[in-house]
């Protein structure tokens, strides 16, 4: 049992991030089980870029200097993955008034004007929020709570979505099913209970409203959700759990 659960964290990681990790054949068969590991990818996240940050501080940067080179680590380690998909999404949904034009378009590797103001944007916006995160207190807890929630998030849209294609990687995991679906949200809110009381729940709560409000932008837009779409929601969602841990 529990080589099964480690082969589990293996192949979240293996599909969230970068990192170079052997993936039995086989363990690619719990896919759509491996979900309640997504926020182990978080964690990944946020240790990369608090380290390197933190780091970079040490060494007698700015904060915003470090900031901007922890999130740069943190792209490479994701492979900006959601980054592509939020570029993708942005372009796709407000490029065509057509369902199937907008899908097209998503699939395009050109970058539109949409996808272009999207990354200048949020990467601008986490650039900023980060620097200020790390000039306060319990700036580690801040980046993995942000890292989990907009992960874990993510099965729970997976579940209660339709896949909008018939292919790609969203629709080649699968659709989860059962507790594995909200383990890792389960587990993220915790974290933000125990550590931050409250607020860390509230923290939890506003993180899950923007994932609906993602989620219900898909239905309209796409009548579904896509590997592009999850992607560009943990980008979303990161932003917006930066913003309620600051203001909390």
């Amino acid at each position: 049992m529990f080589k099964i659960y480690l082969d589990d964290i293996r192949v979240a990681l293996s599909l969230l991030t970068r990192l170079p990790i052997y993936v039995p054949t086989e363990a690619y068969e719990r896919a759509h089980k491996a979900v309640w590991a997504y926020g182990g990818a978080g964690v990944v996240w946020a240790l990369c870029v608090w380290s390197t940050a933190t780091l970079c501080m040490t060494s007698g940067l700015a904060p915003y200097i470090a900031a901007g080179f922890g999130l740069v680590v943190g792209i490479v380690i994701t492979g900006a993955m959601h980054e592509d998909g939020l570029a993708d999404c942005a372009d796709g949904f407000w490029g065509s008034w057509e369902r199937e034009k907008r899908l097209e378009i998503m699939r395009d590797s050109r970058l539109g004007v949409y996808g272009s103001l999207a990354l200048i944007v949020s990467t601008g916006l986490r650039w900023q929020l980060i620097a200020t995160i790390l000039q306060g207190e319990n700036s580690l807890l801040a980046l993995l709570l942000a890292g989990m929630l907009a992960r874990s998030v993510l099965p729970v849209m997976m579940a209660h979505l339709p896949n909008a294609r018939s292919c790609g990687l969203s629709h080649s995991v699968g659709k989860p099913t059962g507790s594995f679906v909200y383990f890792s949200f389960g587990m993220s809110a915790s974290i933000g209970l125990i550590f931050l009381g409250v607020a860390g729940l509230l923290i939890s709560i506003i993180a899950a409203f923007a994932g609906l409000l993602c989620a219900l932008l898909a239905q309209k837009k796409i009548g579904g959700q896509t590997g592009d779409f999850l992607g560009a929601s943990a980008v979303i969602i990161e932003i917006v759990t930066l913003l309620a841990y600051i203001m909390q």
